[in-house]
């Protein structure tokens, strides 16, 4: 995948709000990474229930 699913001014705000860190670009790469894997298990999860919408249930945390 090529396109970054996340907003990295967002990511990185609530970085430096909540630690007083930095954020290193290829953060936004990696986290990019992670949303798209558990987009991927999300859609298992809607179709083994037969269904043709994702919902929030989809999704462990």
């Amino acid at each position: 995948m090529t396109d970054v699913l996340v907003v990295s001014s967002k990511v990185k705000k609530l970085i430096k709000d909540k630690a007083g860190m930095n954020t290193a670009a290829a953060v936004m790469e990696t986290l990019t990474k992670v949303v798209e894997r558990e987009c991927l298990r999300a859609i298992e999860r809607a179709q083994a229930d037969k269904r043709k919408t994702v919902m929030e249930k989809d999704f462990t945390i």
